[in-house]
């Protein structure tokens, strides 16, 4: 199933997507970590500090072409390569638990963390960006349907749902 499965932690919302992909989890954590890979489908770059990127404690900067201010930044929480890869992302938590399948592909569970607010946009964004990362850029669902279905779906238990900021304009 494409959709996100919301649960409650607390009172934050997790976002919680399943995917198959035909690459063994060596091939999708270079997907998850490689500045060349994320552009593909992640929506901004990720920039990974330390002396050793992407391992626990490292800093993240995420980096959005043409974004004015200061980049949003993060720290890796837990990095255990090719299985699990979690972090934090200007307050958020993301993560990606890697398993690898029988037939050499892999079994992909990433979850986000939101606030209430924004958990359709997110939803939304995140099924978007799976999408490009699962079958391609071109096979991506437009993103209005998505957080138009979410928002319905959301509102009853976390109260009205943020739109995309002004300059990302309504579909994306």
């Amino acid at each position: 199933m494409d959709d996100a499965t919301l649960y409650l932690e607390g009172a934050r919302p997790v976002l919680r997507f399943e995917r198959v992909l035909p690459r063994p989890p060596e091939a999708v954590w270079r997907s998850l970590t490689d500045r060349e890979e994320l552009a593909g489908w992640f929506p901004s770059a990720i920039a990974a500090g330390g002396t050793e990127p992407w391992a626990a404690g490292a800093p993240l900067t995420f980096t959005f072409p043409g974004a004015e201010g200061p980049a949003p930044t993060g720290e890796v929480l837990e990095s255990d390569r090719p299985r699990l890869l979690a972090y934090t992302w200007d307050g958020e938590a993301l993560r990606f638990e890697l398993s690898p399948r029988p037939d050499g592909g892999t079994h992909l569970v990433f979850s986000y963390r939101a606030t209430p607010g924004t958990a359709a946009l997110n939803a939304a964004g995140w099924q978007v960006c799976l999408a490009k990362l699962t079958d391609g850029p071109a096979r991506a669902p437009a993103w209005q349907p998505l957080f138009d279905g979410y928002v319905a779906a959301f509102e009853p238990l976390l109260g009205p749902q943020e739109g995309p900021p002004a300059s990302v304009g309504r579909e994306r």
